[in-house]
Order: C-alpha cells, then structure tokens, then sequence
C-alpha cells in the first residue's frame, strides 16, 4: 500500500487540555494499524502551545523529535528536548510537550499497544 501526501489526513484540534491547537497528520490511519497501534501521526506544535498531561493505560508512546525545542515531563522531572530526541513513556506512566522553542515543534507519534 502506498499512501500519498495528498491522502494523509490531517486536523488541528487541542489534545489533552493543552494550550492552543495542534497539528496532526495522520500517518496511517488507526483502522489500518490493525489492532498493534493507536497512532502513527506526524505532530506539528505552534510555539507556546502544546499537548496535556496524560497518561498511558495498557499501551505505550514514543515521540521523535524532527525539529523545534520542546519541554516533557519524564519521570517527574521536566526536561528540554530538541531535535533527534526520544521521547518514550510506558503504561501507566504521564507526560505532556509543550513547545518553548521559536519555530514549530514537529516529532512523529506512535501509541503501540502493551
């Protein structure tokens, strides 16, 4: 299968109370990550807003950082990230992104199931 740009489909919306809109494309669409995933999404954050805390129940999420600097809550500890970072948070663990950088925090999204 082949999925073209001009197929990706894409939406702004706020995830998890966070501040402002973000972008997502989705990648692949959930129906066809056949039950193993969640989310395969292209992230896009506009500087100062950002994605809520949330945790994860019986599944797990990885963020790669393509560019922009971001902030995460990691283990209770708030730590900057920047571009070629990985962002890993098991189940029943909860993160947030916020973007505290001057252009667009832009990271790929996988939620995998446990």
């Amino acid at each position: 299968m082949i999925i073209r740009k001009s197929q990706i489909r894409t939406e702004k919306s706020n995830l998890k109370g966070g501040k402002g809109l973000v972008k997502r494309e989705f990648i692949v669409e959930s129906k066809d990550l056949r039950n193993k995933a969640k989310l395969f999404s292209k992230i896009t954050i506009p500087v100062g807003n950002s994605i809520g805390m949330h945790d994860h129940v019986e599944d797990f999420e990885v963020y790669y950082i393509l560019s922009g600097k971001g902030q995460v809550l990691d283990n209770d500890e708030i730590v900057e990230v920047n571009e070629g970072d990985v962002i890993y948070t098991a189940d029943g663990n909860k993160h947030y992104i916020e973007n505290i950088g001057e252009e667009d925090l832009v990271f790929i999204a996988v939620v995998i199931n446990e």
